[in-house]
């Protein structure tokens, strides 16, 4: 029988924690199923193309582990099919600690958060860079955004979940901030609007 993709992180080591805490069973069910999901879905690429960042997790040879943050316009983390993601990657503080730990362990880990509406996604892989692929670096590539794409890393996902919402603390962008306030603005523009008029004709009948 094929193990579930959960295994991916439901090591022995943290089965026997889930065990004396009490939450083994309810993880059991979810296994019975397949665990977590092993595809990209529609719902999931949506997520993805809203995103301007996420996190990236990859370890040296040793085991050691780093996590990266990675940016530029949203949507530049793509779905190239169901089984991979990739991305530019652009141009930062020259160390190559995620590239230098791909080199050497291709095994990755991509972790995603939607603040306002307190989602996070968890993303199991492998990954691997890739500095000469014009075709790739086409697709990637977004000739608005004014940064310089070094290499692409092309992500092959192994298995995805969606985190439940305790203890995220909503933020917000400045541009998602913009566009709730200008309803807002838009509204007391008017109301002042009406007032000035309002004082207008009282002065005129005094």
């Amino acid at each position: 029988m094929k193990p579930p993709t959960s295994d991916i992180a439901f090591t022995p080591a943290v089965k026997a924690i889930q065990e004396r805490m009490g939450s083994r069973r309810g993880y059991e069910r979810l296994e019975r199923s397949g665990g977590f999901h092993a595809e990209i879905t529609p719902n999931l690429e949506a997520f993805i193309g809203e995103r301007d960042s996420f996190y990236l997790g990859t370890a040296n040879a040793d085991g050691r582990p780093t996590i990266q943050h990675r940016g530029g316009p949203a949507g530049f983390l793509k779905a190239l099919d169901p089984r991979t993601l990739a991305f530019a990657d652009y141009s930062g503080n020259r160390q190559y600690i995620s590239a230098g730990n791909l080199s050497e362990n291709p095994k990755a880990f991509i972790f995603l958060m939607d603040y306002p509406n307190q989602t996070r996604i968890k993303i199991w892989g492998a990954a691997e860079v890739v500095e000469d692929d014009p075709e790739l670096f086409a697709k990637l590539i977004d000739p608005d955004y004014r940064a310089k794409p070094e290499r692409a890393i092309v992500f092959h996902v192994e298995a995805w979940d969606a985190n439940c919402p305790q203890h995220i603390k909503p933020r917000y962008t400045d541009e998602q901030i913009a566009s709730l306030i200008e309803p807002l603005q838009a509204r007391i523009n008017e109301l002042e609007a009406q007032v000035q008029s309002l004082q207008n004709r009282a002065s005129v009948s005094l």
